[in-house]
C-alpha cells in the first residue's frame, strides 16, 4: 500500500513510497547482499548508466530472472517522520557529502567545496596544480575527511585534470586553512589515473581498516579493466600516504579488485563487509547496473561478462537491473544491514537488502540523485540536476534530509 510523505520546502511532486511485505522490523538503515538478481522496476528503459551513453559491442544478452517482490524497507520507513527538508540549495553540480560534527562539506564538480556551518553556506576554493578539469563526468569528485580531521584539518579528493590533449585523474591530500575559508594541496597520493569524458569513477572512502579506497572507471578503454597492470576500471586500496599496503591481494600493486566498468559508490557494513555500486553498459544490451560484494583480488567481469553471464574466474553481481538502467552512484550503509543507493538515471533513492537481494524505492520526485549519507540517524541526499543531463528545478541542486 503506497504511503504518501509530506515534503517541506520542495517544489517537486509529492513523494510516493512503494512498500511490500512489511515485517515491522525496527532499527536504522545499512547494506549487505546475497545472490538474488531481480531487476528494480523503473520507467527508465534503455541505458544512461554511464551517465553519457556509449555504444557497446556486447552481443550476448543475459537471461533475465523473474522480478521478485520489493525489499522490505519497513525498518527504515518506521524510523522516519515522513518529512523531506532542504538543508541547503543552489549548489553547482555537487558530487559528495562529508560531515565534521554538525558541519557539512560537499565537493562541487567545478573545483571548489561547499561548506554548510551554522545553517550558512559558503564556497571554499582549493589551490590545486594542475587545476580541476570539469568536462563530461569529470571534475572535482570524491572527497574523504581524514579520520583525525577534527585535529589535522586534512582531507583527500579525487579530481580530473588535463595534460596536453589527454585527460587524467588523481588522488591528492588537501588541508583546510586555519580560518576555514579555503583549502591547499599538500600531497599527491596517485596521479596519471586514466581519464576520459566519461567513466572516471571517482569515489574515495576510508575503510574500517584505516586504508583509503578509490574507485576508477575504465576511461572508455574496456580492456583496461581486465589489465591488472593498469589502475583503470579498478577499486584501489592504499595507505593514507598513497603507498601499497603489504596485505593487498596483488603484491606491489594498489589494485584491490578489478573488472569494473565505472563504480561510483562504496561502503561497508558494520561487520566490515564491503559493497560497491556499478554502472552497466550502454547501447544494446544496456542496463545491467550492479550491486557487488567486494572481496580482495576478485575479478568482477567487465567487459567479458554482464548480468547473469558467467565465466571462469569471474565474480557475479549480487544484484543487477536487467535491461533497465538506474545508474547507481553513491551508496550508504545503514545500522540494520541495508544499503541506500543514490540513482541518477533512475531519479530515485532506493534501498538494497543484502539478505534477499531485493531493491525497493524509498524516495522519488527530486530528479537525479548523486550521493546519499547516513548521519546521526538521518538520511541526507544530494541531487544532481545541474550537470546538463537533468531538468533543474528552482534553487537546484539541493542537499535534502529525510527526518
Amino acid at each position: 500500500m503506497p504511503i504518501k510523505w509530506n515534503r517541506k520546502n520542495l517544489a517537486a511532486p509529492l513523494l510516493v513510497l512503494s512498500l511490500a511485505a512489511c515485517s515491522g522490523q525496527t532499527g536504522a538503515p545499512v547494506g549487505a547482499v546475497p545472490d538474488a538478481q531481480s531487476p528494480v522496476q523503473t520507467p527508465n528503459a534503455g541505458n544512461d548508466s554511464v551517465e553519457d551513453p556509449l555504444s557497446n559491442d556486447t552481443s550476448a544478452e543475459p537471461e533475465k530472472k523473474e522480478t521478485s517482490a520489493s525489499a522490505d524497507i519497513s525498518s527504515i520507513t518506521d524510523g522516519l517522520s515522513g518529512e523531506v527538508d532542504t538543508v541547503t540549495d543552489n549548489l553547482d553540480t555537487p558530487w559528495e557529502i562529508q560531515f565534521d560534527g554538525d558541519t557539512i562539506y560537499m565537493t562541487l564538480r567545478g573545483g571548489s567545496i561547499a561548506k554548510v556551518e551554522n545553517g550558512e553556506q559558503t564556497e571554499q576554493p582549493i589551490a590545486l596544480s594542475p587545476e580541476v578539469l570539469e568536462e563530461g563526468e569529470g571534475g572535482l569528485l570524491g572527497f574523504a575527511l581524514a579520520p583525525d580531521f577534527a585535529q589535522s584539518r586534512i582531507a583527500y579528493v579525487y579530481h580530473t585534470y588535463g595534460e596536453g590533449s589527454g585527460i587524467h585523474n588523481r588522488v591528492i591530500q588537501i588541508e583546510e586553512a586555519a580560518d576555514g575559508a579555503s583549502w591547499n594541496e599538500t600531497a599527491v597520493l596517485l596521479d596519471d589515473i586514466p581519464g576520459a569524458r566519461v567513466h572516471d569513477g571517482g569515489r574515495i572512502a576510508f575503510g574500517p581498516d584505516g586504508m583509503l579506497y578509490v574507485t576508477t572507471g575504465d576511461a572508455q578503454d574496456e580492456s583496461s579493466s581486465q589489465d591488472t597492470g593498469s589502475v583503470a576500471g579498478k577499486i584501489l586500496r592504499m595507505t593514507p600516504d598513497g603507498k601499497v599496503p603489504q596485505d593487498n591481494p596483488i603484491e606491489g600493486s594498489l589494485v584491490y579488485s578489478y573488472g569494473h566498468r565505472n563504480s561510483q559508490g562504496i561502503d561497508w557494513l558494520e561487520d566490515g563487509t564491503m559493497y560497491a555500486s556499478e554502472h552497466g553498459p550502454s547501447g544494446n544490451p544496456g542496463g545491467h547496473d550492479e550491486m557487488n560484494k567486494i572481496e580482495p583480488g576478485n575479478n568482477y567481469g567487465w567487459p567479458d561478462v554482464i548480468g547473469d553471464e558467467s565465466g571462469e574466474g569471474f565474480t557475479p553481481p549480487l544484484y543487477h537491473t536487467g535491461e533497465t538502467a538506474i545508474a547507481p552512484s553513491g551508496i550508504a550503509a545503514t545500522p540494520d544491514g541495508k544499503l541506500l543507493v543514490a540513482n541518477l538515471r533512475g531519479e530515485s533513492l532506493t534501498v538494497f537488502d543484502p539478505q534477499n537481494g531485493e531493491m525497493a524505492e524509498l524516495l522519488g520526485g527530486v530528479g537525479r540523485i548523486r550521493d546519499v549519507a547516513v548521519q546521526d540517524g538521518q538520511i541526507y541526499i544530494l541531487t544532481n540536476n545541474t550537470d546538463g543531463r537533468g531538468s533543474p528545478g528552482a534553487d537546484d541542486d539541493k542537499l535534502l534530509i529525510l527526518r
